[in-house]
């Protein structure tokens, strides 16, 4: 989603998506699904010596972005992914380290920085909860403060790769107010139980936490920095999302609309059909608006607009609601081929359908942008 004109973005983006085309095609996908696994540890590592993990970093704490705005570049990375419905944990990474680098203190948190950077590590932002849907600045779990630190009790869910995470950026009511700590998985009294998904290889996790002991130094951010710092990490999950299922969106569009030109009956052709072109008309223009939606978000999120939370909103609405839509006329265009599973265009389906609900469904973020709209353009805490 950012513009490729220097040679610096043109050789990051090739890069990108040669790797991603030679390591995680569709087929090693459907072998990762069938071992069980999510993705493979040694692939994310040389995922990270490309940059991945340091976009959103500084350059003295061991990042730096080819563009000079880190947002832009992991949505092209983001866009790139969706061409194959990739695995690897990119977004809970990359939410964990905007709050590390973004808080009042990073350098308190360098040698995770580094970890998270080198891809030696992986990390989950832990902010869902059971029976809840998107309300980041709201939670059930508690964090009480100790002679050592803080005690952690409660139950978080929908935690992206929290079987294969190391640490756990968990986001709790603490006495003065919400607050995020970053918990080891290995600490006495985490509990990890894997959670269905519909993806293939997105696996996720409900995580209990019973009396988990930490120390004053797991706090990311100060009380006063938590809200901020929660909207921003919220942003940058969307906007992500929101280019990956551009990726997507493209790439379906383009093989079924190869599809209809290949495929004859009758002697003619399926795309010369009028209602079809009718069908590939209104997809085309829908997916033309998933584009703009999201390079507008993407460019606010960047920027730190005041309006960021609204675009962001925005997009994961429009994009939200109108991708399954694109991907399900995609599929009828194919006909019978299209419900197999030895067809490719359910990995595509199950990704869209995944992310329509998470970080905030279409309607919740209708209720944001008409939140936005009743206080006369005072936007809402994002997320």
């Amino acid at each position: 989603m950012t513009a490729v004109d220097s040679p610096e973005k043109i050789l990051f983006a090739s890069t990108t998506q040669a790797f991603l085309q030679k390591e995680v095609p569709l087929g090693r996908v459907r072998e990762l699904h069938a071992a069980g696994v999510s993705f493979d540890p040694a692939w994310w590592r040389r995922a990270a010596e490309l940059g991945w993990t340091g976009l959103l970093v500084p350059e003295d704490l061991g990042g730096g972005s080819v563009s000079g705005d880190g947002v832009a570049d992991l949505a092209m990375v983001a866009e790139q992914l969706g061409k194959t419905v990739a695995p690897g944990p990119l977004y809970p990474v990359s939410t964990v380290l905007a709050a590390l680098v973004e808080c009042g203190e990073p350098a308190s948190h360098a040698a995770v920085i580094e970890s998270l950077v080198s891809g030696e590590t992986v990390a989950s932002w832990a902010v869902y909860e059971p029976g809840r849907g998107w309300a980041p600045h709201e939670s059930s779990v508690t964090a009480t403060p100790t002679d050592s630190g803080y005690r952690i009790e409660g139950v978080k869910d929908r935690v992206e790769a929290g079987a294969q995470s190391g640490l756990l950026l968990v986001v709790a009511q603490a006495d003065d107010g919400m607050r995020q700590f970053l918990v080891p998985t290995d600490a006495t009294g985490v509990r990890v139980e894997p959670q269905q998904s519909i993806d293939l290889v997105k696996q996720y996790a409900r995580v209990h936490f019973d009396g988990v002991d930490v120390e004053h130094g797991a706090a990311v951010g100060s009380a006063a920095e938590t809200a901020g710092l929660i909207d921003r990490q919220s942003q940058i999950a969307q906007v992500l999302q929101c280019a990956e299922v551009v990726g997507i969106l493209q790439t379906v569009f383009d093989f079924t609309v190869q599809w209809a030109l290949d495929r004859h009956t009758f002697g003619r052709p399926l795309a010369s059909y009028q209602a079809l072109k009718h069908r590939f008309a209104d997809m085309k223009m829908w997916l033309e608006a998933c584009r703009a939606t999201t390079a507008a978000a993407v460019a606010a999120v960047g920027a730190r607009s005041a309006d960021a939370g609204l675009s962001a909103s925005i997009a994961k609405s429009y994009v939200g609601e109108m991708a399954p839509e694109i991907v399900q006329g995609c599929v009828q265009m194919h006909g019978g081929i299209g419900v197999t599973w030895e067809h490719d265009l359910h990995l595509y389906l199950r990704r869209v359908a995944l992310y329509r609900s998470m970080f905030g469904t279409p309607e919740e973020h209708n209720l944001r942008v008409y939140a936005w709209q009743e206080a006369g353009k005072q936007a809402p805490r994002s997320a």
